[in-house]
């Protein structure tokens, strides 16, 4: 095998049933999965311990993530992100769907979990693929606190009367970084791109038990630790979208972000870019060719274009929408 051998790579998404999750995967994004089952996440691309993806299509079709990183190394995610990164892939890519409120949670920046797991933070950003009216997300607090009040709320049980809340729209992007606290509402549908990390500490449950009335584990005292409480409030990404090309919407060190909304074919160039690129579909059905190949999603599917490949030619089925990933 030789690098020009790489192609668009799908991957087997990691379905998790989760108590909050909800029928979105089903009804919005057409998903063949059991209707009887609430499903909350969609892991589309991952490297996760025990939840690393697998190649579902051509010949690479059952080879892990880490597998293929070792083989190619900056063939398949560009040589700089190789040079940083290793054998570790740097994002991990999700759907979630809410019907309930997710708990109140914060993550820990890159020094912090270097620190304590010697794993990269976790800083993520949002987008509203659909969300039922008035639903929306928590994200920060309402006006500038101290640890000491943030504490006496958990005491009091009453944290949620901290924190902003964003009603949202489809189509809007919020950022999240990482010691900001913040929790999913129900009713809404969205794609995650985060750094690859798993590490959540949970502050607050709505006061929420089990059926046998005992509340979940809280993470009181690393979350303390990880706060944030000198946050921006700046986390609704403001952006324009163009039509029939590439809207940029965010640039940082951790994710460049941009939006594909479009019925006509777009030729992509990669020349400048020293990275894979991952397209997450939110609406309707993508098509990718190369020289060699040609591959296709559908709303709720991911792809990831080997940093070897050059040159792309997306072509819609109707009017899609995607987003366009790289570091």
């Amino acid at each position: 095998m030789n690098a020009t051998s790489l192609y668009p790579l799908k991957f087997k998404p990691i379905v998790k049933e989760k108590i909050w999750g909800g029928k979105k995967f089903l009804t919005v994004f057409k998903k063949l999965l059991n209707p009887s089952i609430k499903y909350g996440e969609s892991w589309e691309i991952s490297d996760i311990e025990d939840d690393v993806s697998i190649v579902e299509n051509g010949f690479l079709s059952e080879n892990e993530l880490t597998e293929l990183i070792e083989l190619y190394m900056g063939e398949l995610v560009g040589d700089s992100v190789y040079n940083t990164y290793g054998l570790a892939f740097p994002l991990l890519f999700k759907f979630i769907d809410a019907s309930d409120d997710l708990s109140v949670q914060v993550h820990p920046n890159d020094e912090l979990a270097y620190t304590k797991y010697e794993q990269q933070g976790k800083t993520e950003i949002w987008y509203v693929v659909d969300a039922d009216p008035g639903a929306g997300l928590y994200i920060g607090f309402k006006e500038k606190i101290d640890s000491k009040i943030f504490k006496e709320s958990i005491d009091n049980g009453n944290v949620d009367q901290l924190l902003q809340f964003f009603p949202v729209q489809k189509g809007e992007f919020y950022f999240i970084p990482a010691g900001t606290v913040h929790a999913i509402g129900k009713g809404v549908l969205l794609a995650e791109i985060q750094q690859s990390s798993d590490i959540t500490y949970r502050i607050f449950d709505w006061n929420r038990v089990d059926d046998e009335g005992n509340p979940r584990e809280l993470h009181i005292e690393d979350a303390m630790e990880a706060i944030n409480f000198e946050e921006d409030d700046l986390f609704k990404v403001e952006y324009d979208e163009f039509y029939n090309e590439t809207s940029p919407v965010f640039r940082s060190d951790f994710f460049n972000i941009n939006l594909l909304s479009f019925e006509q074919p777009i030729q992509k160039s990669f020349i400048k870019i020293d990275s894979f690129v991952v397209y997450m579909c939110t609406e309707g059905e993508v098509h990718f060719f190369t020289e060699e190949h040609h591959e296709r999603i559908f709303a709720g599917e991911s792809i990831l274009i080997p940093a070897s490949i050059s040159d792309l030619d997306i072509v819609p089925n109707g009017k899609s929408k995607v987003l366009e990933i790289y570091l």
